[in-house]
């Protein structure tokens, strides 16, 4: 394939993968939570930490990174303490972190709100070998966690106070997840941009929900909604000159709409195998 033979199209097809592994990977369990929006407040946060990192000319992606998590566990803090409601931090976050990086970058020495979009947006021929280093760490720390902490992660999603009598360590899981939340929004910026990226973290969700039964089906194949989407929104972006973050979204909501259509006939198929089901275990009841 001709876009292969690209070095900036290599680097960011690689990039596109791992948001479409990490982004549903944790998006799973804050959809099991109720909290689909909370990458949303993050992504916006993570907007100071990019424009920080043009002041202070380094890596915006791992400045981004460390400003996203202390937002993140700051949030999940005052959620966990009831200081004040989820949504009231939500929106400081929103806010706040928007204003901050508006405000930053243009102090940063020749700086411009220009100069975020493509971290706003994504841009697949801005991602650079060392963007690339800090994505690769960064998501394989996602995928450790989201995976390897599978049982536990859900076990806090479904009930908490359940999983607080079983002896996990709640507030300790919670706060990881927040983490991962906020490294996930750091990993997918380059490729989706800030302002889209819960959605990468909610649609796949959805759509695979619409013809999955259970946890793990779910988050399976929410991750290969991801993948493809992205790789497939990527490739797209490179023959039509499009915003990556943009079209990638919209495959997306393409693939949720594919699936609800499919679940419709999936549903009734099911309902009548248990109405059917149902039938044998009443005739032989009776013969009993």
């Amino acid at each position: 394939m001709e876009l292969l033979h690209f070095a900036f199209m290599q680097r960011a097809l690689l990039a596109a993968a791992l948001v479409g592994i990490t982004a549903p990977a944790i998006g799973t369990y804050l959809v099991q939570r109720r909290q689909a929006v909370m990458g949303d407040g993050i992504g916006h946060v993570a907007m100071t930490g990019v424009a920080l990192g043009f002041l202070l000319n380094t890596s915006p992606v791992w400045m981004a990174t460390l400003v996203a998590v202390v937002g993140a566990v700051g949030m999940e803090l005052i959620r966990s303490r009831g200081k004040t409601s989820g949504d009231i931090a939500l929106a400081m976050l929103f806010y706040g972190g928007l204003a901050g990086g508006v405000m930053i970058i243009n102090l940063s020495p020749g700086g411009s709100t220009a100069n975020l979009s493509s971290y706003l947006f994504g841009s697949i021929t801005t991602v650079s070998a060392e963007d690339i280093t800090a994505v690769v760490i960064l998501a394989a720390f996602v995928i450790a966690v989201t995976l390897g902490l599978r049982r536990q992660l859900f076990a806090i999603s479904q009930d908490e106070e359940f999983a607080r009598v079983t002896g996990l360590p709640v507030r300790a899981l919670n706060l990881l997840m927040a983490v991962t939340a906020a490294v996930t929004v750091t990993v997918a910026m380059r490729i989706v941009g800030l302002l889209l990226v819960s959605a990468m973290m909610v649609i796949p969700v959805a759509a695979a929900q619409r013809v999955t039964r259970g946890f793990a089906a779910t988050l399976s194949l929410a991750m290969g909604i991801g993948v493809v989407v992205s790789l497939s929104g990527t490739a797209v972006t490179y023959y039509i000159d499009a915003p990556s973050g943009a079209t990638i979204v919209l495959l997306a909501i393409a693939v949720f709409v594919a699936t609800t259509a499919l679940s419709t006939p999936l549903a009734r198929r099911r309902a009548k195998a248990a109405r059917a089901a149902e039938e044998v275990c009443t005739r032989d009841d009776v013969k009993v």
